[in-house]
Order: structure tokens, then C-alpha cells, then sequence
């Protein structure tokens, strides 16, 4: 018996089978979607790998550790508390609808839980962007109580993209004013560009701006707005296919300095 025990465990959505000694010491870890078991020590092989025997779900490399990238050295270093990327879509106003729910019987829908929606709407669509060598962090906050309610960043580039509830309703776009329905104009893009611009300034890196529409029953431009893309939460996904500007490692680069708290707070 070589007295080693398994113990499954799930770091970043990612499942980890720990290999460890009677005294609780990891010696080896098996992750399964990498295939590849990861020695502390070489002395203790051929006992990981019985002990790993039934787990295996097929071949496998085994050797020590990959030498960690600067970002990967980043985001073990950051406190949880200043780590951005466990924000949901929405984060700020579920917290806030958490401390101060609203009047159950109000006549009028809380516009916050519309502002939700959106959110949660547009989040969703873009973290099925994951996959494909993106990663997009939630409810960004600025000083001033502003926040970009997401960043995305790609091979395409860096995106800020502000969620728009627009269900059922006609929007015209008429830079920088946004018509819902028939509310009074607002000149929305000027916000939208603004926080695009202060995450550039954060990042020193170019930061596209985009208006993300939910669910409008129709959608006019009087011309093309300037440098900023208007679309709907369906088209969000179009994103992986623009052309690539960024390398893999760039992409994971900005993405530890993005989801870093203190970065923001010189914007």
C-alpha cells in the first residue's frame, strides 16, 4: 500500500484530482481536461499513478509543474477581495437590490430589476465566448459610483459594452441620442464612449466601445454612429469572428490586469 489518497476537488471550473500523503501533503495532481498529471516529485511516480489508476480516463503526461506565465503569477498574487473576474452579470445591482429590494406593491416595475435583465442577458451571451479565447469580466466598477458593465477581451481586441433593456420597444439611434419607444431622447452613446475611454486610459490599451440592445422589436440609425458598434444581445456572439489583433498571450496579459480591483481606481 503506498498510503496516498485522492481528494476531487474544482478550481475555476475545472475539476482537480489532488494526490496526497497520510499527513494531508500534496505530492501530485491530475487535471482531466488538460490530461496531465503534474508531480511535485519524481520520487513518488509510479505510487500517483497507481494510486490515479482508476481515475485516468486516458492518456496522459506526466511530469512537473508548467512554469507559470506572468499573468497566471498576477492572479495568484491578487487578494479575492480585489479580484473582479467571480462578478456575475449584473453584480452592482444585485447587490444593491439585496440591500434595498424596493416596495413590493409599487405600480411601476423597479427599473433596476429591468437594468438586470439586460445585464444578465448580455452577460450570458458573451461568457458562451469562453470557449473560443475570450474572457469577459462583469459589472466593472469606476470611481465615481460608473461602472463598465462588461469588458470583453479577445483575440478581436478589448470591447466595453454597455446592456440596454429594450424589450419590445423601437430604438433609433441618432448619435448620441437614444430613443426608446416614445421616451424622451438621451444622449446614451456619449456615456458609452466615455467608459470605453476610461477603461482604455486604465488598460493603456484600445478599448472599442459597444451599445448592446435587449430584445428591441426594431432598431433604426439615422447614420453610422462614430467608432462605436450598436447591436443586439443576439449578435453579440459575431464578436469571436472579427479579425484577430491580439496573441493568446496578450489576451491573457490584459486579462489579469483587468480583473485586478486597484487597476480602475486611477480612472
Amino acid at each position: 500500500m503506498s498510503g496516498l489518497r485522492v481528494v476531487p476537488t474544482w478550481r475555476h471550473g475545472r475539476e482537480r484530482l489532488y494526490v496526497c500523503l497520510g499527513d494531508g501533503r500534496n505530492i501530485a495532481w491530475y487535471d482531466r481536461e488538460a490530461a496531465r498529471v503534474n508531480l511535485l516529485s519524481e520520487d513518488r511516480r509510479e505510487d500517483v499513478l497507481d494510486a490515479l489508476g482508476p481515475f485516468l480516463t486516458g492518456p496522459v503526461a506526466v511530469g512537473p509543474p508548467p512554469v507559470p506565465t506572468p499573468a497566471e503569477l498576477a492572479r495568484l498574487s491578487l487578494h479575492p477581495d480585489d479580484d473582479l473576474a467571480p462578478n456575475r452579470p449584473g453584480e452592482a445591482l444585485l447587490v444593491a437590490l439585496d440591500r434595498e429590494p424596493g416596495a413590493p406593491h409599487r405600480l411601476r416595475p423597479d427599473p433596476r430589476r429591468r437594468a438586470l435583465e439586460a445585464e444578465q442577458t448580455v452577460g450570458q451571451a458573451l461568457d458562451r465566448l469562453d470557449g473560443a479565447g475570450w474572457h469577459t469580466l462583469h459589472s466593472v466598477p469606476l470611481p465615481g459610483g460608473d461602472r463598465v458593465h462588461h469588458l470583453v477581451i479577445g483575440p478581436a481586441g478589448l470591447f466595453a459594452v454597455h446592456a440596454l433593456y429594450a424589450r419590445k420597444q423601437r430604438v433609433l439611434v441618432a448619435d448620441p441620442m437614444v430613443t426608446l419607444g416614445r421616451r424622451e431622447p438621451q444622449p446614451l452613446l456619449r456615456r458609452v464612449r466615455a467608459d470605453a475611454d476610461r477603461a482604455s486610459h486604465a488598460l493603456t490599451a484600445e478599448v472599442h466601445p459597444v451599445l448592446a440592445l435587449v430584445g428591441p422589436a426594431g432598431l433604426r440609425l439615422t447614420a453610422p454612429p462614430r467608432e462605436i458598434r450598436v447591436v443586439t444581445d443576439t449578435d453579440l456572439t459575431n464578436l469571436s469572428r472579427l479579425g484577430g489583433v491580439l496573441k493568446p498571450a496578450d489576451v491573457e496579459a490584459l486579462h489579469a490586469m483587468a480583473r485586478d480591483r486597484r487597476t480602475w481606481a486611477r480612472t
